[in-house]
């Protein structure tokens, strides 16, 4: 066990580009009751991240204050997903022991320990890398959220617009798990990828609108925000369900950025009791377990695009941001 009380973590002190963003020197946390300390081996970077450290949307930094301060995040650690070995466990901790090797959220990620409840992390499914198991949580978490919102039955059609991102290659695989008809929205690039994940039809969005082609599906995913939500309801069939989730693109928006959506939606949702749904997916220990049941099955594959040294975290969160990243960026610590 570390007997240092400092350790470097990946921080901000104030909102911008990745330029504000620095490897320091920092305390070293210490789990309180029900919670675990993990030496991090490995962790992921998610949209969440640039969002928080360019404080985009500016209406988030009203609507939630238990992330966003006036001028800085109110965690200056970034990063979410994580996977590593548990160093100490604090009182009441039954499940999981020192020499585990476990994987979950917890915010301040990207640092070499991270402090985690123990409702929030769980066993690494076996046979992966640290790597590997980093690029789970927050996003294959969302991405069995927004299945189940939209209580899809096998045989039927679901339309996932985002497909080659993080959320959207496993959504696109979790589809499959449960027999329905997938059909994956994304850049030309990425056709193949999705392709191998077991999407029916790839819709390039570069060459057709997925809007115009005449076809309705029982459920439409969106994990983008870049339609409106005429657009989107105008692909659903009768009784189908719309489901959205995050969205956003660097610069654009950044007042409201997906959430002007996300608002409109809700509002139509309570006005006409329309099947749509905005899914929250919170981070649980039962959540963790089914989806290391999945991958050990083979169900689902985490892809992971592109692989960061620790000491280039930042690069990791540049890179997600602005050069279109495929499935999963992670920061490695080997």
């Amino acid at each position: 066990m570390s007997t240092n009380k400092t350790m470097k973590a990946l921080v901000q002190d104030r909102y911008g580009p990745p330029d504000v963003l620095k490897i320091d020197e920092v305390t070293k946390p210490s789990p309180g009751p029900g919670e675990v300390l993990v030496q991090v081996k490995a962790a992921s970077v998610n949209a969440r991240d640039w969002h928080v450290m360019r404080g985009e949307p500016r209406l988030a930094r009203l609507m939630d204050r238990t992330t966003f301060g006036r001028s800085a995040p109110r965690v200056k650690i970034r990063g979410t997903d994580f996977a590593g070995v548990v160093e100490s466990v604090g009182a009441g901790v039954t499940r999981l022991r020192p020499g585990d090797a476990v994987f979950g959220e917890s915010n301040a990620a990207i640092a070499e320990y991270v402090v985690a409840s123990q409702d929030a992390a769980a066993a690494m499914p076996p046979g992966i890398e640290f790597e590997q198991a980093a690029a789970i949580p927050l996003a294959a978490n969302t991405a069995l959220v927004c299945l189940r919102a939209g209580t899809p039955e096998a045989g039927q059609t679901v339309l996932i617009n985002g497909a080659s991102g993080g959320v959207g290659t496993f959504a696109v695989q979790l589809a499959k798990s449960i027999g329905l008809h997938v059909t994956a929205v994304c850049s030309a690039r990425n056709a193949d990828l999705v392709r191998s994940l077991g999407a029916d039809v790839v819709v390039d969005y570069g060459r057709e609108d997925f809007c115009k082609l005449g076809a309705r599906y029982d459920l439409v995913v969106d994990l983008v925000g870049n339609r409106s939500l005429h657009d989107l309801r105008s692909v659903l069939t009768p009784s189908g369900s719309l489901v959205l989730s995050g969205g956003g693109v660097s610069g654009e928006g950044r007042f409201l950025g997906p959430m002007g959506l996300l608002i409109r939606a809700q509002v139509y949702a309570r006005l006409f009791r329309s099947r749509l749904t905005i899914p929250e997916a919170k981070p649980s220990r039962e959540s963790l377990d089914e989806l290391a049941e999945l991958v050990a099955a083979g169900a689902i594959t985490p892809i992971v695009d592109r692989t960061f040294a620790f000491d280039d975290a930042a690069g990791a969160i540049r890179y997600l941001e602005k050069e279109h990243a495929r499935a999963k960026v992670v920061v490695s610590y080997s």
